[in-house]
């Protein structure tokens, strides 16, 4: 065992001494997660107040709902200046850049949902507009809807002969509460954007910081210095557990590196217990490691593995979600949610919502079966056998 050990820390020194592992395992990593978040972090920031001018007909009570809707929204998620305006002039408040957006609610707007036709609401928006346009768009469809639905159903009461004080005291008793949104916990298995971008990036380049030790092999193959230690009297097995060993080792490192780094430098970035997630990121490495394997037995130069590596890192980063999220619904995306990469975000947010290691139960046992896999595909493909 001590010669293992020996033989582990020699491989752990080869590489550390490689600027290779700093440049692809923590620089360039902790450098595209600082880009990522300049691009896509103030995506997600608060919105800023925006002024809408509303054009609705004086003395009519159903037009006069979407100014209150718009006034009613929480100032917390979105402050919302409403100004009563005529017709022309929203549209020049818009043009002008003193409005955010404009809603014209044309004359005989309530006249016309009563009597069963569709009026029509013109949303002016400027050029460019951003979220805050897309909400104030979003909420005058929801009430034009609600609107339409209710004259639609008093209309049908009023024709069936429906007393009006029992159809709304049905409307009442059948009608549950409002929802109401809370930030998810466990279960969601989401990340902040912030907290995407960590996990995405110290996932994909995990998958080269791995493959320098484990590729090791082929170039010593090329060298002749495999050959020299397999004359040695050690195990055969050996050779390929140590470079495995080391290069979980620097991969379990990097990868916690990069995420607590991530975690301070960010903003909204918190991916839960410490411990918590270190049990997650040796099974990622793992995994991850295993892979390297597969790419050994069948390349039969450093070249072959170095270009197998980067495509098998590529694919497995832009399929787990590195760069943007994919969707995990079908046959084909739940095959995609395997990979490391994958896995190491829905752990994360797992982690993030404040689950333990239990919870972690069928994201570590994931892992595990591709491991297994990944290692007897090594094991069992076609290929160089000098390791065998």
């Amino acid at each position: 065992m001590r010669r293992l050990l020996v033989m582990v820390a020699s491989d752990l020194r080869q590489q550390v001494l490689d600027k290779s592992f700093f440049i692809f395992g923590l620089a360039v990593p902790l450098a595209l997660m600082w880009v990522f978040s300049l691009i896509f972090t103030p995506l997600a920031d608060d919105l800023d107040p925006v002024t809408v001018a509303v054009s609705a007909p004086a003395g009519d009570d159903l037009a006069a709902v979407v100014p209150r809707t718009l006034e009613g929204i929480d100032p917390e998620q979105l402050e919302v200046t409403v100004r009563d305006v005529g017709p022309e002039e929203a549209t020049e408040l818009v043009a002008d850049g003193q409005a955010g957006a404009a809603v014209v609610l044309p004359d005989g707007f309530g006249r016309s949902l009563r009597e069963g036709r569709a009026p029509e609401v013109v949303v002016h928006r400027p050029s460019g507009a951003g979220l805050e346009a897309d909400v104030v768009t979003s909420v005058v469809d929801g009430v034009l809807d609600q609107l339409t639905a209710t004259a639609r159903s008093a209309r049908a009461a009023d024709e069936l002969g429906v007393d009006p004080e029992r159809l709304a005291a049905e409307l009442r008793g059948t009608s549950g509460p409002a929802v109401v949104w809370t930030p998810g916990r466990t279960a969601d298995e989401q990340l902040s954007p912030g907290g995407s971008i960590v996990a995405g990036q110290a996932g994909f380049f995990l998958l080269f910081t791995v493959g320098f030790g484990v590729l090791g092999i082929v170039v010593e193959r090329e060298w002749g210095t495999l050959a020299r230690v397999l004359s040695t009297p050690i195990p055969r097995w050996w050779v390929p557990l140590s470079k495995g060993l080391s290069s979980w080792v620097l991969g379990v490192v990097a990868t916690l590196a990069l995420l607590t780094a991530g975690s301070l430098l960010l903003d909204d970035v918190d991916l839960g217990s410490p411990p918590v997630v270190a049990v997650l990121v040796a099974a990622v490495v793992a995994a991850a490691t295993s892979i390297s394997f597969v790419v050994v037995r069948v390349a039969r130069t450093a070249e072959q593995a170095g270009i197998a590596q980067t495509i098998v890192a590529i694919t497995l980063g832009m399929s787990g979600g590195a760069f943007f999220r994919v969707p995990s619904t079908g046959t084909l995306g739940q095959l995609l949610q395997v990979n490391p990469v994958a896995a190491l975000g829905r752990g994360l947010g797992i982690t993030a919502g404040g689950g333990g290691v239990t919870a972690l139960g069928p994201t570590l046992l994931t892992l595990l079966v591709f491991t297994a896999v990944m290692l007897l595909l090594a094991r069992v493909l076609p290929g160089r056998r000098e390791l065998a």
